[in-house]
């Protein structure tokens, strides 16, 4: 076992326990889902009062309900199109909130360019999961890119822990444009070469 994959062993197992109780207590995925959006709220809350260190924690622990919710499913049979559906929605809530921490924390500090900044980070961010799902309307897969949300709530953790936020919401920002355009791109090379082939 590598060094990384013990890490991953070591993580998974409070987490299977976590899996194991929300089974037997029979909570709903969509519940959990719920839940680790609105502690993404208090973490949007404490970063707006420039608790960072303490709202990265808090996102740790709002991570660990997007990450159970789905393995619930699983392991309850209750997987369906809406679960993924209401899952990708409430995603779009708990990123969104913590940008608007950030921004209210910039506004407040009267750091105008951090707001700007920190603006273009969230709408790229955006933009990035709108051009991979109106893509997917079209063609079979547009996974390309380099800024995916996993990658992004990352980068946010490592800002909030570090005290680095500004440097991190540059990263998401440049990042996030070329993702977006890789994704168009892509899309317009896949679909010039389905009507070629028609």
């Amino acid at each position: 076992m590598t060094f990384t994959g013990a890490i991953g062993a070591a993580c998974m197992f409070p987490l299977r326990a976590i899996i194991r109780a929300c089974v037997a207590l029979r909570i709903h995925p969509n519940v959990l889902t719920l839940v680790g959006v609105f502690i993404n709220f208090v973490a949007a809350w404490f970063f707006a009062q420039g608790e960072f260190v303490t709202a990265g924690f808090v996102m740790l622990v709002a991570n660990i309900f997007d990450f159970i919710d789905g393995k619930v499913a699983e392991a309850t049979n209750l997987a369906s199109r809406f679960g993924g559906f209401w899952d990708s929605v409430m995603d779009r809530f708990s990123d969104l909130s913590l940008f608007i921490g950030v921004i209210y924390l910039y506004a407040q500090l009267g750091r105008t360019d951090y707001v700007m900044i920190a603006a273009f980070a969230m709408m790229f961010s955006v933009m990035t999961s709108y051009t991979r799902a109106r893509a997917e309307s079209m063609i079979d897969k547009c996974k390309v890119g380099l800024m995916e949300r996993p990658e992004r709530i990352v980068l946010v953790m490592i800002g909030a822990f570090t005290n680095r936020m500004g440097a991190v919401l540059w990263v998401i920002l440049v990042l996030s444009i070329v993702t977006v355009l890789d994704r168009i791109y892509f899309t317009w090379r896949a679909l010039k070469a389905q009507e070629a082939a028609s």
